[in-house]
């Protein structure tokens, strides 16, 4: 029987309730030295649906988790037949507002690193650099028997040719990339191996239930260790593997702030949560610092 991955929390009562001021994140941005940690939440202005927001995937839709995509050959023809109809869309996504203003904030030497639990590459996209995908990207390939690693539009184009006129309609994207499609419209997809040894191929990103690689999240470690502040955009921090940096930073006595319209499992750690769309909130902390954002002259 497969189960949910535990992927929520409760929020406890006695939370600090959320802000509109934007002034301690520009204070924390102004004196530079700002680590960024990035949510789905951030992608949400791009098209790209959060996980636990309002409307969020996870009312309808069960993440593939490894142990499922490992153990079943019918689990990874129902993932990549979705997940192949969802890569259509998910690819033409564009960076929004809140993803530009991070690369300014970058330009600018406001930061010293963007951590992106996001595999969507729209960080990158934005314009950021050096950007540390703690989960990996769905624009990347792997074969877990050979290890080499492809660039998916190279399997797209396979699976095109192996799965012509493969176009049923979907009931939603999902953060990963994953489209919502029945048994029945999955059908008889057919999956492709590795072209190098044949092997079993899975997309480059970390499953529920798959540890992020141990070099990883030590080079996101050293990051904050180094931070003047921590900053939060557009995660809930469920899970263990954003939450941890927060619980660092608190531990060091680093600042953490939050932008997230809905409470977090880090507010109790945040010296402010702004409850404002990221989009609005970081392009108006732009023009306070007087970052231009896209060649957009601040006020």
């Amino acid at each position: 029987m497969r189960m949910r991955p535990t992927l929520s929390w409760t929020p406890e009562e006695d939370l600090p309730p959320g802000s509109t001021d934007l002034a301690p994140v520009a204070d924390a941005l102004g004196a530079g030295g700002v680590v960024v940690l990035s949510g789905a939440g951030l992608s949400t202005e791009s098209g790209i649906p959060d996980y636990r927001g309002e409307g969020g995937s996870l009312s309808r839709h069960t993440p593939m988790t490894y142990q499922d995509f490992t153990g079943s050959e019918r689990a990874r023809r129902r993932y990549w037949a979705r997940s192949h109809l969802g890569w259509r869309t998910f690819r033409r996504a564009l960076p929004n507002a809140g993803h530009r203003a991070v690369a300014a904030f970058g330009r600018h030497g406001l930061l010293s690193g963007v951590i992106t639990q996001n595999v969507d590459g729209l960080h990158q996209a934005a314009g950021s650099e050096g950007v540390v995908e703690l989960h990996g990207g769905l624009d990347r390939v792997v074969c877990l028997s050979c290890g080499d690693v492809s660039r998916r539009r190279e399997l797209a184009r396979r699976l095109e040719e192996a799965n012509a006129g493969f176009a049923p309609v979907a009931a939603g994207i999902n953060p990963d990339g994953d489209a919502d499609l029945t048994d029945e419209q999955v059908g008889d997809f057919r999956v492709v191996p590795c072209a190098v040894c044949g092997g079993v191929l899975k997309p480059d990103v970390v499953f529920f239930g798959e540890n992020v690689p141990p070099r990883r999240v030590e080079h996101c470690r050293a990051l904050v260790r180094e931070a003047t502040s921590l900053l939060v955009l557009g995660s809930s921090l469920t899970v263990m593997s954003g939450l941890r940096f927060v619980r660092q930073a608190t531990r060091a006595g680093t600042p953490v702030l939050i932008v997230n319209r809905d409470p977090t499992r880090g507010d109790r750690h945040a010296v402010t949560r702004v409850a404002l769309p990221l989009g609005t909130a970081l392009t108006t902390v732009a023009d306070r610092l007087g970052v231009p954002v896209d060649g957009r002259t601040a006020a």
